[in-house]
């Protein structure tokens, strides 16, 4: 019985440590540097801006000194952003594909879309 338990433990444990390794594996699909267009849907909040983001297993990190990026990419591309450029402040979601993406976001006063092209 005493062998019985220490196997079925054993096995346990060695799933636990695989899980970590397999999800940012998945998640790796979307790494690299992606061009994102911003368009607001009110005219009043500017005509739109390009930026550029990093994507490192799964993790977002901006790759400008103007603008911070944060978020994740989930395994399927669902992704959520934040980008904060002074006291600005502006949520992204929406779903990338191999070479391409769009989503929604929203700031304190403007909404509008999103495109994204890998380079």
């Amino acid at each position: 019985m005493g062998h019985f338990r220490k196997a079925i433990i054993s096995t346990g444990i060695l799933l636990l440590l695989a899980m970590p390794v397999a999800a940012p594996a998945a998640a790796a699909t979307f790494d690299g540097e992606w061009n994102v267009q911003i368009v607001s849907t009110n005219t009043a909040c500017g005509s739109g801006a390009t930026v550029s983001i990093g994507i490192n297993n799964g993790q977002v990190a901006s790759t400008s000194g103007l603008m911070k990026a944060s978020g994740r990419v989930a395994d399927a591309g669902n992704i959520s952003v934040t980008l904060t450029s002074g006291m600005k402040r502006a949520k992204g979601f929406g779903r990338l594909t191999g070479t391409s993406g769009s989503g929604t976001w929203r700031g304190a006063l403007c909404t509008g879309t999103w495109t994204a092209q890998r380079i």
